[in-house]
């Protein structure tokens, strides 16, 4: 099947997907797996992996089911256990306490939700958001029992920040793709100015969303802090003492650290074995292996080393759901991405070509949507868009960045249930799948549009 229908067939099993995921109940995994399943079917992917008479090699749908749920696990699974490991070991020592009290006194109690936003947004720059995510979330929970502040509020505004960098500035790898697609890949100081130029408004918007959905929806671990609220004076008896301010930010900040010099020899195209060395250092599983090294010299420092098998077995259950459902996600996405869907989106870009900005936009958003990768959204659009820019009137520098901008403001409309940034979000923030439609899907069509809202103005302006 290919055309239209399927695009029709794809829109239909996405909401038969949430459906079964909100109205009937059925866990998320197994509604994934099921709609991918029926999806590959119908849409005709060979049922077994077949060599055409040409000898280009097709993978059967078993084949395709595997390797979305095993490359999942491969990109962000270690991650999200170590990043998991490391929050659980902020908690017990008081260090999440600890980066609580110090994130108030720097932004004041009346401000949790921007605080989370901004700190999101400068840490994405050079992390994927999803591994910032799960980094940053311990402080998340933290300011929330620091604050009273509603922890759906908290996630949304933490998401926020964390997408709108993520695909605006580089060098997260998707805007430098697209940026070096579109041409301008020289000229990264350009690119990364207008990212920082072109977040004001989804970041704007991205904190009053969080603010109204945060009086709307509860989550899971904020019903339950009602129930056990204790003072800021309780929490710090409980621990005896705090640990310092330093040995508190170690396990966070130097996986950042270690992944934004990574970013930095890359991008200057350095080389030699010391090069080497700082880019494995900073690849994110390494890197939050070393932040978790940290963590265990806070555990130890607090003198609680005897709790350590315990509390890396109570993460790895607390984990085991996060990242079977989050594979399930990378099992559709990549039964999509092997239809005919996206050939046929490039096929007949040229009818959507006549949008100007827009049309950059409109055609990432439709790719991210299908497909769930903003980073595949940012990378495929580009390669579609780099040749009709004159075509769209983008043809000077500042204009193709706008381009770039406009690609990355597509790619982040919208994240549901295929995914994998939704799953964490909503997993880690304990929020269902009907929350997480409610706050993480309406929160990035909000950003979207902010984004292209405010990349549109900018264009009457800059020539």
């Amino acid at each position: 099947m290919t055309g239209l229908p399927l695009i029709l067939v794809f829109v239909l099993a996405i909401i038969l997907m949430i459906i079964a995921i909100s109205r009937f109940k059925i866990h998320p995994f197994v509604a994934i797996m099921s709609i991918s399943l029926l999806l590959g079917l119908i849409a005709g992917i060979p049922l077994v992996d077949k060599t055409l008479e040409d000898g280009t090699k097709v993978s059967g749908l078993a084949s395709v089911i595997g390797a979305g749920f095993s490359g999942t696990f491969s990109s962000i699974g270690i991650v999200i256990i170590l990043g998991a490991l490391i929050g659980t070991i902020l908690e017990k020592t008081g260090a999440a306490l600890k980066l609580a009290d110090m994130v108030i006194r720097l932004v004041g109690k009346n401000n949790p939700v921007l605080a989370m936003e901004m700190m999101g947004w400068v840490v994405s720059i050079p992390v994927f958001c999803d591994s910032g995510f799960v980094i940053l979330n311990p402080i998340r929970k933290a300011l929330v029992n620091r604050t009273a502040s509603s922890s759906v509020a908290m996630t949304v505004g933490l998401s926020s920040g964390l997408y709108i960098s993520h695909v605006f500035i580089p060098p997260t790898p998707g805007p430098i793709a697209a940026a070096s697609t579109l041409g301008i890949g020289e000229n990264l100081l350009l690119v990364m100015g207008m990212g920082v130029l072109c977040s004001i408004f989804p970041l704007i918007a991205g904190f009053f969303y969080a603010k109204y959905i945060g009086g709307k929806v509860r989550s899971d671990d904020e019903a339950d802090m009602g129930e056990i609220a204790k003072t800021y004076e309780e929490l710090v008896a409980e621990y005896g003492r705090l640990p310092g301010g330093f040995n508190a930010l170690a396990p966070i900040m130097v996986p950042i650290l270690l992944m934004a010099l990574s970013s930095v020899v890359a991008m200057a195209g350095m080389g030699g074995f010391g090069v080497d060395v700082i880019k494995f250092l900073g690849t994110p599983i390494i890197a939050l292996a070393v932040g978790t090294l940290c963590g265990i010299l806070q555990l130890k420092g607090a003198g609680k080393m005897d709790q350590f098998y315990e509390i890396t077995n109570d993460t790895l259950k607390t984990v085991g759901p996060i990242l079977f459902v989050t594979a399930a996600g990378g099992v559709l996405g990549k039964v999509i991405s092997s239809t005919d869907m996206v050939n046929y989106i490039k096929d007949h870009a040229s009818v959507l070509s006549t949008m100007g900005i827009f049309f950059p936009f409109l055609l990432a958003a439709i790719l991210k949507s299908a497909q769930g990768s903003s980073t595949v959204a940012l990378t495929t659009t580009a390669g579609i868009v780099a040749p009709l820019l004159p075509m769209l009137g983008l043809d000077s520098p500042v204009r193709v960045t706008l381009a770039c901008m406009a690609i990355g403001a597509g790619a982040m409309t919208v994240s549901h249930a295929n995914d994998s940034y939704f799953w964490v979000v909503t997993n880690f923030g304990a929020m269902t799948p009907e929350k997480g439609y409610k706050t993480q899907t309406m929160a990035t069509l909000i950003l979207g549009l902010a984004g292209i809202l405010e990349i549109f103005i900018l264009t009457l302006i800059l020539r």
